[in-house]
């Protein structure tokens, strides 16, 4: 059943709410948007909170991010959601925003794509790391052109994020997805290191897709996720093509503490900083 294009504004609207409590954005960081037809988008609009928005505040923009009706301004990131949109017929709305753990690990030039968790892999397969663009210039999308076509979940390098899918709903939950993985991902490395699955298991999530309803757009692409048998080889990445940075966990120099001297060196780490 076709929405009309209020409930397509409701549902960015409802969107917004939500990324915007889990505090993936912040002021008036993020863009939401919907394609209604092949010649329009509708979208959020630049300079407003994106938990405070009302359907009224979204503008209607060309395949080409020129603005067709609305009373506030367009975002200068439009292109990002377009040139998705130009690449993926499949795609029918698209989620910008700042989740911080995923972003840090861009900021880290870092990929989240070791093979750790099967939701992951069969939903995503993995999250690619597209190079840094400067935001509003046709910088910010060029490393995403090759990743577009193959993934529907994107980190860029000290920026964010991108997901997007067949609604809107299923675009926030990919973002949804990615940023919870980044977070376990996050609290095993502080751990001491994330198990990484076999590829014998990762090949047979990758072939569970089809019986999930899975059509991820990465299924086959090399080092997507990264098996345990890769680690190390220069099979995980960090920038598209590069090296993790992660050392493999038999060659780890490994340091152990008790809880009580852990404690305190958190707590003289938050004196030295007068966090306490």
């Amino acid at each position: 059943m076709v929405k009309t294009e209020r409930e397509y504004r409701d549902d960015i609207c409802q969107i917004g709410r939500l990324v915007f409590q889990k505090g993936w954005v912040a002021a008036n960081d993020g863009n939401i948007t919907i394609r209604l037809d092949a010649e329009r988008i509708l979208a959020t609009p630049t300079a407003v909170c994106k938990g405070l928005m009302q359907p009224d505040d979204l503008i209607i923009v060309d395949m080409k991010g020129n603005k067709i009706s609305g009373r506030l301004q367009g975002t200068s990131e439009i292109a990002m959601h377009t040139t998705v949109y130009g690449m993926r017929p499949d795609v029918k709305a698209v989620v910008h925003a700042h989740p911080p753990v995923a972003t840090g690990f861009a900021t880290a030039g870092r990929q989240l794509n070791l093979a750790l968790l099967p939701e992951v892999i069969i939903g995503l397969g993995c999250v690619p790391l597209a190079d840094y663009g400067l935001p509003g210039t046709d910088a910010l999308t060029e490393p995403m052109l090759p990743l577009i076509p193959k993934f529907d979940a994107l980190m860029m390098a000290n920026h964010g994020a991108v997901c997007y899918g067949e609604d809107v709903f299923k675009a926030y939950f990919k973002m949804e997805t990615m940023e919870h993985f980044a977070r376990i991902q996050l609290v095993a490395e502080l751990l001491g290191g994330a198990n990484v699955l076999p590829r014998t298991e990762v090949d047979k999530l990758l072939d569970a897709r089809t019986r999930y309803g899975v059509k991820a757009k990465s299924a086959g692409e090399p080092n997507c996720p990264v098996a345990a048998e890769d680690v190390g080889s220069g099979g995980c990445g960090g920038a598209p093509g590069g090296t993790l940075g992660t050392t493999p966990r038999s060659e780890e120099e490994h340091f152990y503490v008790s809880r009580s001297e852990l404690v305190q060196m958190v707590e003289d780490a938050l004196k030295a900083r007068g966090l306490a």
